[in-house]
């Protein structure tokens, strides 16, 4: 993964940060359950993932938490549609 944190991430891509980067092992952990939802779930999967990881997340501070945590919101709230 790019060290790039100006860059906007993807929103699987988000999710795949915050399972391997997060400190906190129950974000980790939901993110690796998110990530299996989404391949094995119908539609609408995805957004509602990224909303409980995104609520998860709020203890995780630093410059690849902003980033993580503005790709979530945006994805959420309909400002990204990419998947």
């Amino acid at each position: 993964m790019s060290d790039d944190r100006e860059r906007r991430l993807g929103i699987v891509e988000a999710i795949v940060a915050a399972r391997d980067q997060c400190p906190s092992a129950a974000v980790r952990e939901m993110a690796d359950q998110a990530l299996e939802a989404i391949k094995s779930s119908r539609s609408g999967t995805l957004r509602e993932q990224a909303y409980l990881l995104m609520s998860a997340m709020q203890g995780w501070r630093g410059p690849r938490a902003s980033q993580v945590h503005e790709a979530l919101k945006s994805f959420v709230e309909g400002d990204d549609e990419s998947s």
